[in-house]
């Protein structure tokens, strides 16, 4: 929707970002991506690999912030600790399968390993919760692929528009 900002969230999860044994690099490089597309960065938040305390922050995000849409980033992939699947899908209220799909589909033309991504897309009310992967390189692939049709989807979510046919 042209002209209009969407609230947005980025919710970083990392175990090592949290206790400051590492930097944050995919965090902010996503909120420099959607704010170069006209969003409005609401807030960031920085989480350990806690599904409860994940979870949590999703739920005050949509049901009391009221954003319409957030990038979780890291926690998507085979370690035992990665549960931001998990913790978007027990928030969720919808399924949005074709966001995740789409990622999946444009890193696999990069990298096999695209295929252990566990990634989802979901939604909670008028928000939607896109999980990226943690890597800045697979964070800015993941999203390039799909910020384009956003908008749209957005759009219709929030009710800002009702018409999906060409």
């Amino acid at each position: 929707m042209e002209g209009y900002r969407w609230k947005a969230a980025v919710v970083t999860l990392s175990d090592k970002g949290y206790k400051g044994e590492r930097e944050d690099r995919s965090g902010p490089l996503i909120c420099e991506m959607l704010t170069e597309a006209g969003y409005d960065i609401h807030e960031t938040v920085l989480l350990p690999d806690e599904r409860e305390e994940i979870e949590k922050s999703l739920r005050r995000l949509c049901d009391i912030d009221r954003v319409d849409i957030i990038f979780t980033t890291g926690g998507t992939g085979f370690a035992p600790r990665d549960c931001a699947p998990e913790a978007a899908m027990s928030v969720a209220e919808r399924n949005a399968p074709g966001i995740a799909e789409a990622m999946r589909l444009a890193s696999l033309k990069i990298t096999p390993r695209a295929m252990l991504s566990r990634g989802v897309s979901v939604i909670r009310g008028q928000t939607l919760i896109v999980n990226l992967p943690g890597s800045p390189k697979a964070a800015r692939e993941n999203l390039e692929a799909v910020l384009p049709s956003l908008d749209h989807g957005l759009a219709i979510l929030t009710g800002r528009d009702g018409e999906c046919a060409r």
